[in-house]
């Protein structure tokens, strides 16, 4: 068995400096490190309990089936936060046939990006 001590999602974006306006200003997420120097210089973000790094650059987005899961507490002020933040939504909350309430975003590469809550009646939730 694998033994992990960490993990993080590579992101390598078409635009850089545009993706880490996009995660770290519009979406907020708390930067982890920094690293190397110039437009393709890398940055990792928390993501709860993993990493999105953005680093290097990409002739083409990536690949159509990369998405993001990101859970939140309340998806309903996410959503209210990224509109006036001015974040595209894709879809707004919605109560999915599975309990989870999903709402989804794109990055500027086209990544597809379900915001999630996790209500508390949810099996997620249940601890026997």
């Amino acid at each position: 068995m694998v033994h992990v001590l960490s993990s993080r999602t590579l992101l390598r974006p078409t635009d850089p400096e545009r993706s880490r306006a996009f995660y770290g200003e519009r979406l907020g997420l708390p930067v982890y490190r920094e690293f190397g120097t110039g437009p393709e210089r890398g940055t990792v973000y928390f993501l709860g309990g993993g990493f999105l790094e953005v680093s290097g650059r990409a002739e083409q987005p990536p690949a159509p089936g990369l998405q993001l899961w990101l859970q939140v507490a309340d998806v309903t002020a996410t959503h209210e936060e990224l509109v006036a933040r001015g974040v595209e939504i894709a879809r707004p909350p919605v109560r999915e046939p599975w309990g989870l309430i999903e709402m989804w975003i794109e990055d500027p590469d086209g990544v597809r990006i379900a915001v999630v809550e996790v209500p508390a009646d949810h099996p997620l939730r249940y601890r026997p």
